[in-house]
């Protein structure tokens, strides 16, 4: 198998209940339980596991349920997802049969959101008069 030179996986397995933040460098593969926020580079949830806190990651793929914001780069929501709280992304693949209650938000590069938004870094609503 090729690997990249720093690279590891670390997973947590079915029987693992975690209460806390975790944060990983590694590429993360998630069968159990977390209550807390996760942030890792790339993350495989899997049907079984439930996470509630937020999930920040360059690439996330999940099929299990999340309760919590979801921040990616790239994100898959498989059919047996079933998410609660706002999505943020870049590219997004919803597969038919997921359950997703929140808004989604595409995440605009930081250079175009300097010049694309008011000073305030909300947008204005007009009304047409």
């Amino acid at each position: 198998m090729a690997s990249k030179s720093n690279s590891t996986f670390s997973v947590l397995g079915s029987d693992l209940s975690i209460t806390g933040d975790i944060k990983a460098s590694a590429d993360l593969h998630i069968d159990g339980n977390v209550d807390g926020d996760i942030a890792c580079s790339n993350l495989v949830q899997g049907e079984t596991s439930t996470v509630s806190g937020s999930v920040e990651a360059e690439n996330a793929r999940l099929a299990g349920t999340v309760r919590g914001s979801i921040t990616a780069r790239e994100l898959v929501i498989l059919k047996t997802a079933k998410i609660t709280g706002d999505v943020f992304y870049d590219a997004l693949t919803i597969e038919q049969g997921a359950q997703v209650e929140g808004r989604f938000a595409h995440r605009e590069s930081k250079a175009s959101d300097q010049k694309a938004t008011a000073p305030t870094g909300k947008p204005e609503l007009v009304a047409a008069g």
